[in-house]
């Protein structure tokens, strides 16, 4: 049994949960995101704790139930909170150029500059040259822009060069010896 899918899920102030039929929308101060429920999951709120639970006491409706539980909880706190993500440009002449609205411009290495669109929902700014922060209340966009940006030049193991994210250890491989 999944001991995820057992914990309750408690809304801030000023968040509210709302079912309709098997569509979940979760509204807060950065917005709103809905889920779709799946069959063998079943919701349940009470003032503001919303709890899950199995439709059949089956492992496959527990994990669905555990994996439901853990998107909602993400979505409660990407509304109340919102979500961040920071990434490091390293290298030399490695840096953003741009960013307008939700186009971003890198230079990277290359003959051409690369242009990158954000997904809707995903705002970035830069700090320095080198460094981009990331920020969306939906975890999984944010997510998914960021690897984007990162898969343009992922960081090489023999001089570190490349796009990471500012929590990420590259593991540096010895050069050849004569």
């Amino acid at each position: 049994m999944s001991r995820v899918a057992k914990a309750p899920v408690t809304l801030p102030a000023g968040t509210s949960v709302t079912l309709n039929g098997r569509q979940v929308e979760v509204k807060g101060k950065n917005g709103s995101l809905s889920l779709h429920l799946h069959d063998l999951v079943e919701l349940k709120q009470e003032d503001n704790i919303v709890t899950l639970a199995p439709v059949k006491d089956t492992k496959e409706a527990w994990m669905h139930t555990g994996t439901v539980r853990a998107l909602l909880n993400n979505m409660v706190n990407g509304v109340t909170n919102g979500f961040e993500r920071r990434l490091q440009l390293i290298g030399v002449g490695y840096r953003v150029q741009n960013i307008t609205g939700n186009q971003i411009t890198l230079s990277l290495g290359y003959s051409h500059p690369i242009e990158y669109t954000l997904p809707e929902g995903v705002t970035a700014e830069n700090p320095s040259q080198t460094e981009i922060v990331l920020r969306s209340s939906d975890k999984q966009k944010l997510g998914q822009a960021a690897a984007k940006i990162r898969s343009f030049r992922p960081p090489e193991p023999y001089k570190g060069k490349g796009v990471r994210y500012s929590d990420e250890v590259v593991l540096r491989k010895e050069a050849k010896k004569k």
